[in-house]
């Protein structure tokens, strides 16, 4: 009896852990109620993709331009810049042992190259709007290490590498007169 008692409540033990539980309304859903482990590998694809599109893939609207001059307020940000460097020159080879690269020493500067507005256009669910440019030239300069370990142990040190990305800022100035 005791030992029924004792197998019957490791039984439900095993399998009230996590979220599927005996009373758990997920349990309703079968097999797609068990959570899956997702690799931290496409865990971290999955979070910077979601990072890109909430920071740097949506257009601002922006008030009236005053006085018919716009100029570009910001400049693209460190991280924009080092993740477009790492989309145009991604680090080769993440094998540790046989072949690792580091940047290091990362100094960025950045130069407006063109700042201009467009002619008014009728933007679909915005109205009149005026698309406003600015691209920047960003110059990263930084120490280059790479470590090769196989066949031959080596560290190979560019501590002059310097790449160039240019980037380009749009927005939207609505057209129209300026509500204060």
């Amino acid at each position: 009896m005791i030992l029924a008692a004792s197998a019957l409540s490791l039984l439900l033990a095993l399998v009230s852990t996590g979220c599927v539980g005996v009373t758990s309304p997920a349990w309703s859903i079968g097999v797609a109620s068990v959570p899956v482990p997702v690799s931290p590998y496409f865990q971290q694809g999955y979070e910077d993709l979601h990072w890109e599109n909430l920071r740097y893939n949506k257009v601002a609207i922006m008030g009236p331009v005053c006085n018919g001059q716009a100029v570009a307020l910001d400049a693209p940000s460190d991280d924009q810049v080092m993740r477009a460097l790492e989309k145009a020159r991604p680090v080769s080879g993440a094998v540790p042992f046989l072949e690792t690269t580091h940047r290091t020493n990362i100094r960025i500067t950045k130069e407006l190259l063109a700042d201009y507005l467009d002619s008014t256009t009728m933007v679909p669910l915005v109205g009149p709007a005026q698309v406003h440019h600015s691209h920047w030239k960003c110059t990263v300069y930084f120490t280059e290490t790479v470590n090769c370990g196989w066949p031959i142990p080596q560290t190979l040190v560019d501590e002059e590498a310097q790449e160039v990305i240019y980037i380009d800022l749009d927005h939207l100035h609505r057209v129209g007169p300026e509500v204060e």
